[in-house]
């Protein structure tokens, strides 16, 4: 069982930079049927140790990447790393950390997710992964066990936007992912003792509008709701699950644009009277658990990314005064990629599209962004870092 370090027990930063980049990696089969592969789509798979040569050269050496399950365990228990390998070797010989997510969105095809196996078979694999990681990563693993409890819970066992295509199964299927969340951090802490485990979720505000006053407590709960993955995975909520605090020993929170609306209406966007600062949203989420914070995901398209960023890195400089232990910034998708229902090319983060040389045109704006917010942070890196109490 890993310790799960606080701040305060630390003497190095968990990440090599404090400005991560993510790769989209999800593999989740559409409400159509058809799997998606955002490594594929991207080109990451052919470019890999270029991307990571890339980011170091922009000052990131710390990335969130993934292993695609339905590729590696193709039958039951037998398991074909060739997938991972490659990027794999180039972390290693670049000196590229990384977090790497055991399961976004997706699982082989043969699985029910339903299932009590589907718990035991991802132990399985976090297991079996943990152990090939371990042979080529210097330092403690970084893991993610299950990327977005909470939103996949939603998406797929609530609405029917993905896989599992569930309808009004949210909480059932939210349950079920906490258990194989838990039983891979168990898995994983038995390969490699000082892994550390980060959960990613989205952080959303939820509002009542002011003609609807009767909404309030609808929308109090649905705000609330975010917390329930992280509650069940720390033992707060349904502790028959197993849960324990040190599961939840980083807590990775995903913020865009979008993740303040009006309960049944529009979204709150900044200067709405409605709209709560990123830095009360992740004091919130620390004081609740006291535990490290990672933006996990964070960016905007467009024109709108370098002020985005701006927005989000001042908003973490703020929360990090306030006593809130953020150990970190991701970017992502840190790479253009096809958008998931109707692949219109989404204009995201620092790279542009592979050429016909494997290179990728850096988005100069965001770049020179990212450059002034990282000399900011080197100069002025928050009493946070040791993790004081907030007031």
């Amino acid at each position: 069982m890993s310790p799960g370090l606080a701040p305060s027990e630390r003497s190095q930063p968990l990440f090599q930079s404090f400005i991560l980049g993510g790769f989209e990696c999800s593999t989740q089969r559409r409400s159509d049927g058809r799997r998606l592969d955002l490594i594929v789509a991207t080109g990451h798979d052919r470019a890999v140790k270029q991307d990571f040569e890339q980011l170091i050269g922009l000052g990131i050496s710390t990335v969130r990447d993934g292993l695609r399950w339905h590729l590696i365990e193709t039958q039951p228990g037998r398991y074909d790393w060739s997938s991972l390998r490659p990027a794999l070797q180039a972390a290693h010989s670049c000196g590229m950390q990384v977090v790497w997510d055991l399961c976004h969105y997706g699982w082989p095809d043969d699985l029910d997710p339903w299932g009590a196996e589907y718990v035991s078979r991802f132990a399985r694999f976090a297991s079996a992964a943990a152990t090939v990681l371990r042979q080529e990563t210097d330092g403690p693993l970084l893991i993610c066990p299950v990327n977005e409890i909470s939103y996949l819970a939603w998406a797929g066992g609530e609405v029917a936007r993905l896989n599992p295509l569930a309808r009004g199964r949210g909480g059932e299927f939210k349950t079920q992912l906490v258990r194989a969340a838990i039983a891979a951090i168990e898995a994983v802490w038995e390969v490699d003792r000082d892994a550390r485990i980060i959960h990613t979720d989205p952080v959303i505000n939820v509002m009542a509008d002011a003609a609807r006053p009767q909404d309030r407590p609808a929308a109090e709960g649905y705000r609330l709701a975010q917390f329930e993955g992280w509650d069940m995975l720390s033992g707060r909520l349904a502790p028959e699950l197993g849960g324990r605090p040190e599961y939840l020993d980083v807590v990775g929170v995903n913020y865009y644009f979008d993740n303040q609306w009006l309960y049944g209406g529009p979204a709150i966007g900044m200067g709405h009277p409605f709209y709560t600062p990123l830095a009360d949203i992740l004091a919130e989420t620390y004081q609740r658990y006291g535990r490290p914070v990672l933006i996990a995901e964070t960016g905007a398209e467009g024109r709108n990314r370098p002020g985005w960023f701006r927005y989000v890195a001042g908003e973490v400089r703020d929360a990090q005064a306030r006593g809130v232990p953020v150990e970190g910034i991701c970017i992502y998708p840190v790479v253009q990629y096809p958008g998931w229902e109707d692949e219109r090319e989404c204009q995201t983060g620092l790279l542009g599209p592979l050429d016909a040389n494997l290179q990728r045109a850096v988005y100069r704006p965001l770049a020179e962004e990212v450059a002034r917010e990282q000399a900011l942070f080197r100069r002025e890196p928050g009493a946070a870092q040791n993790g004081p109490a907030l007031s």
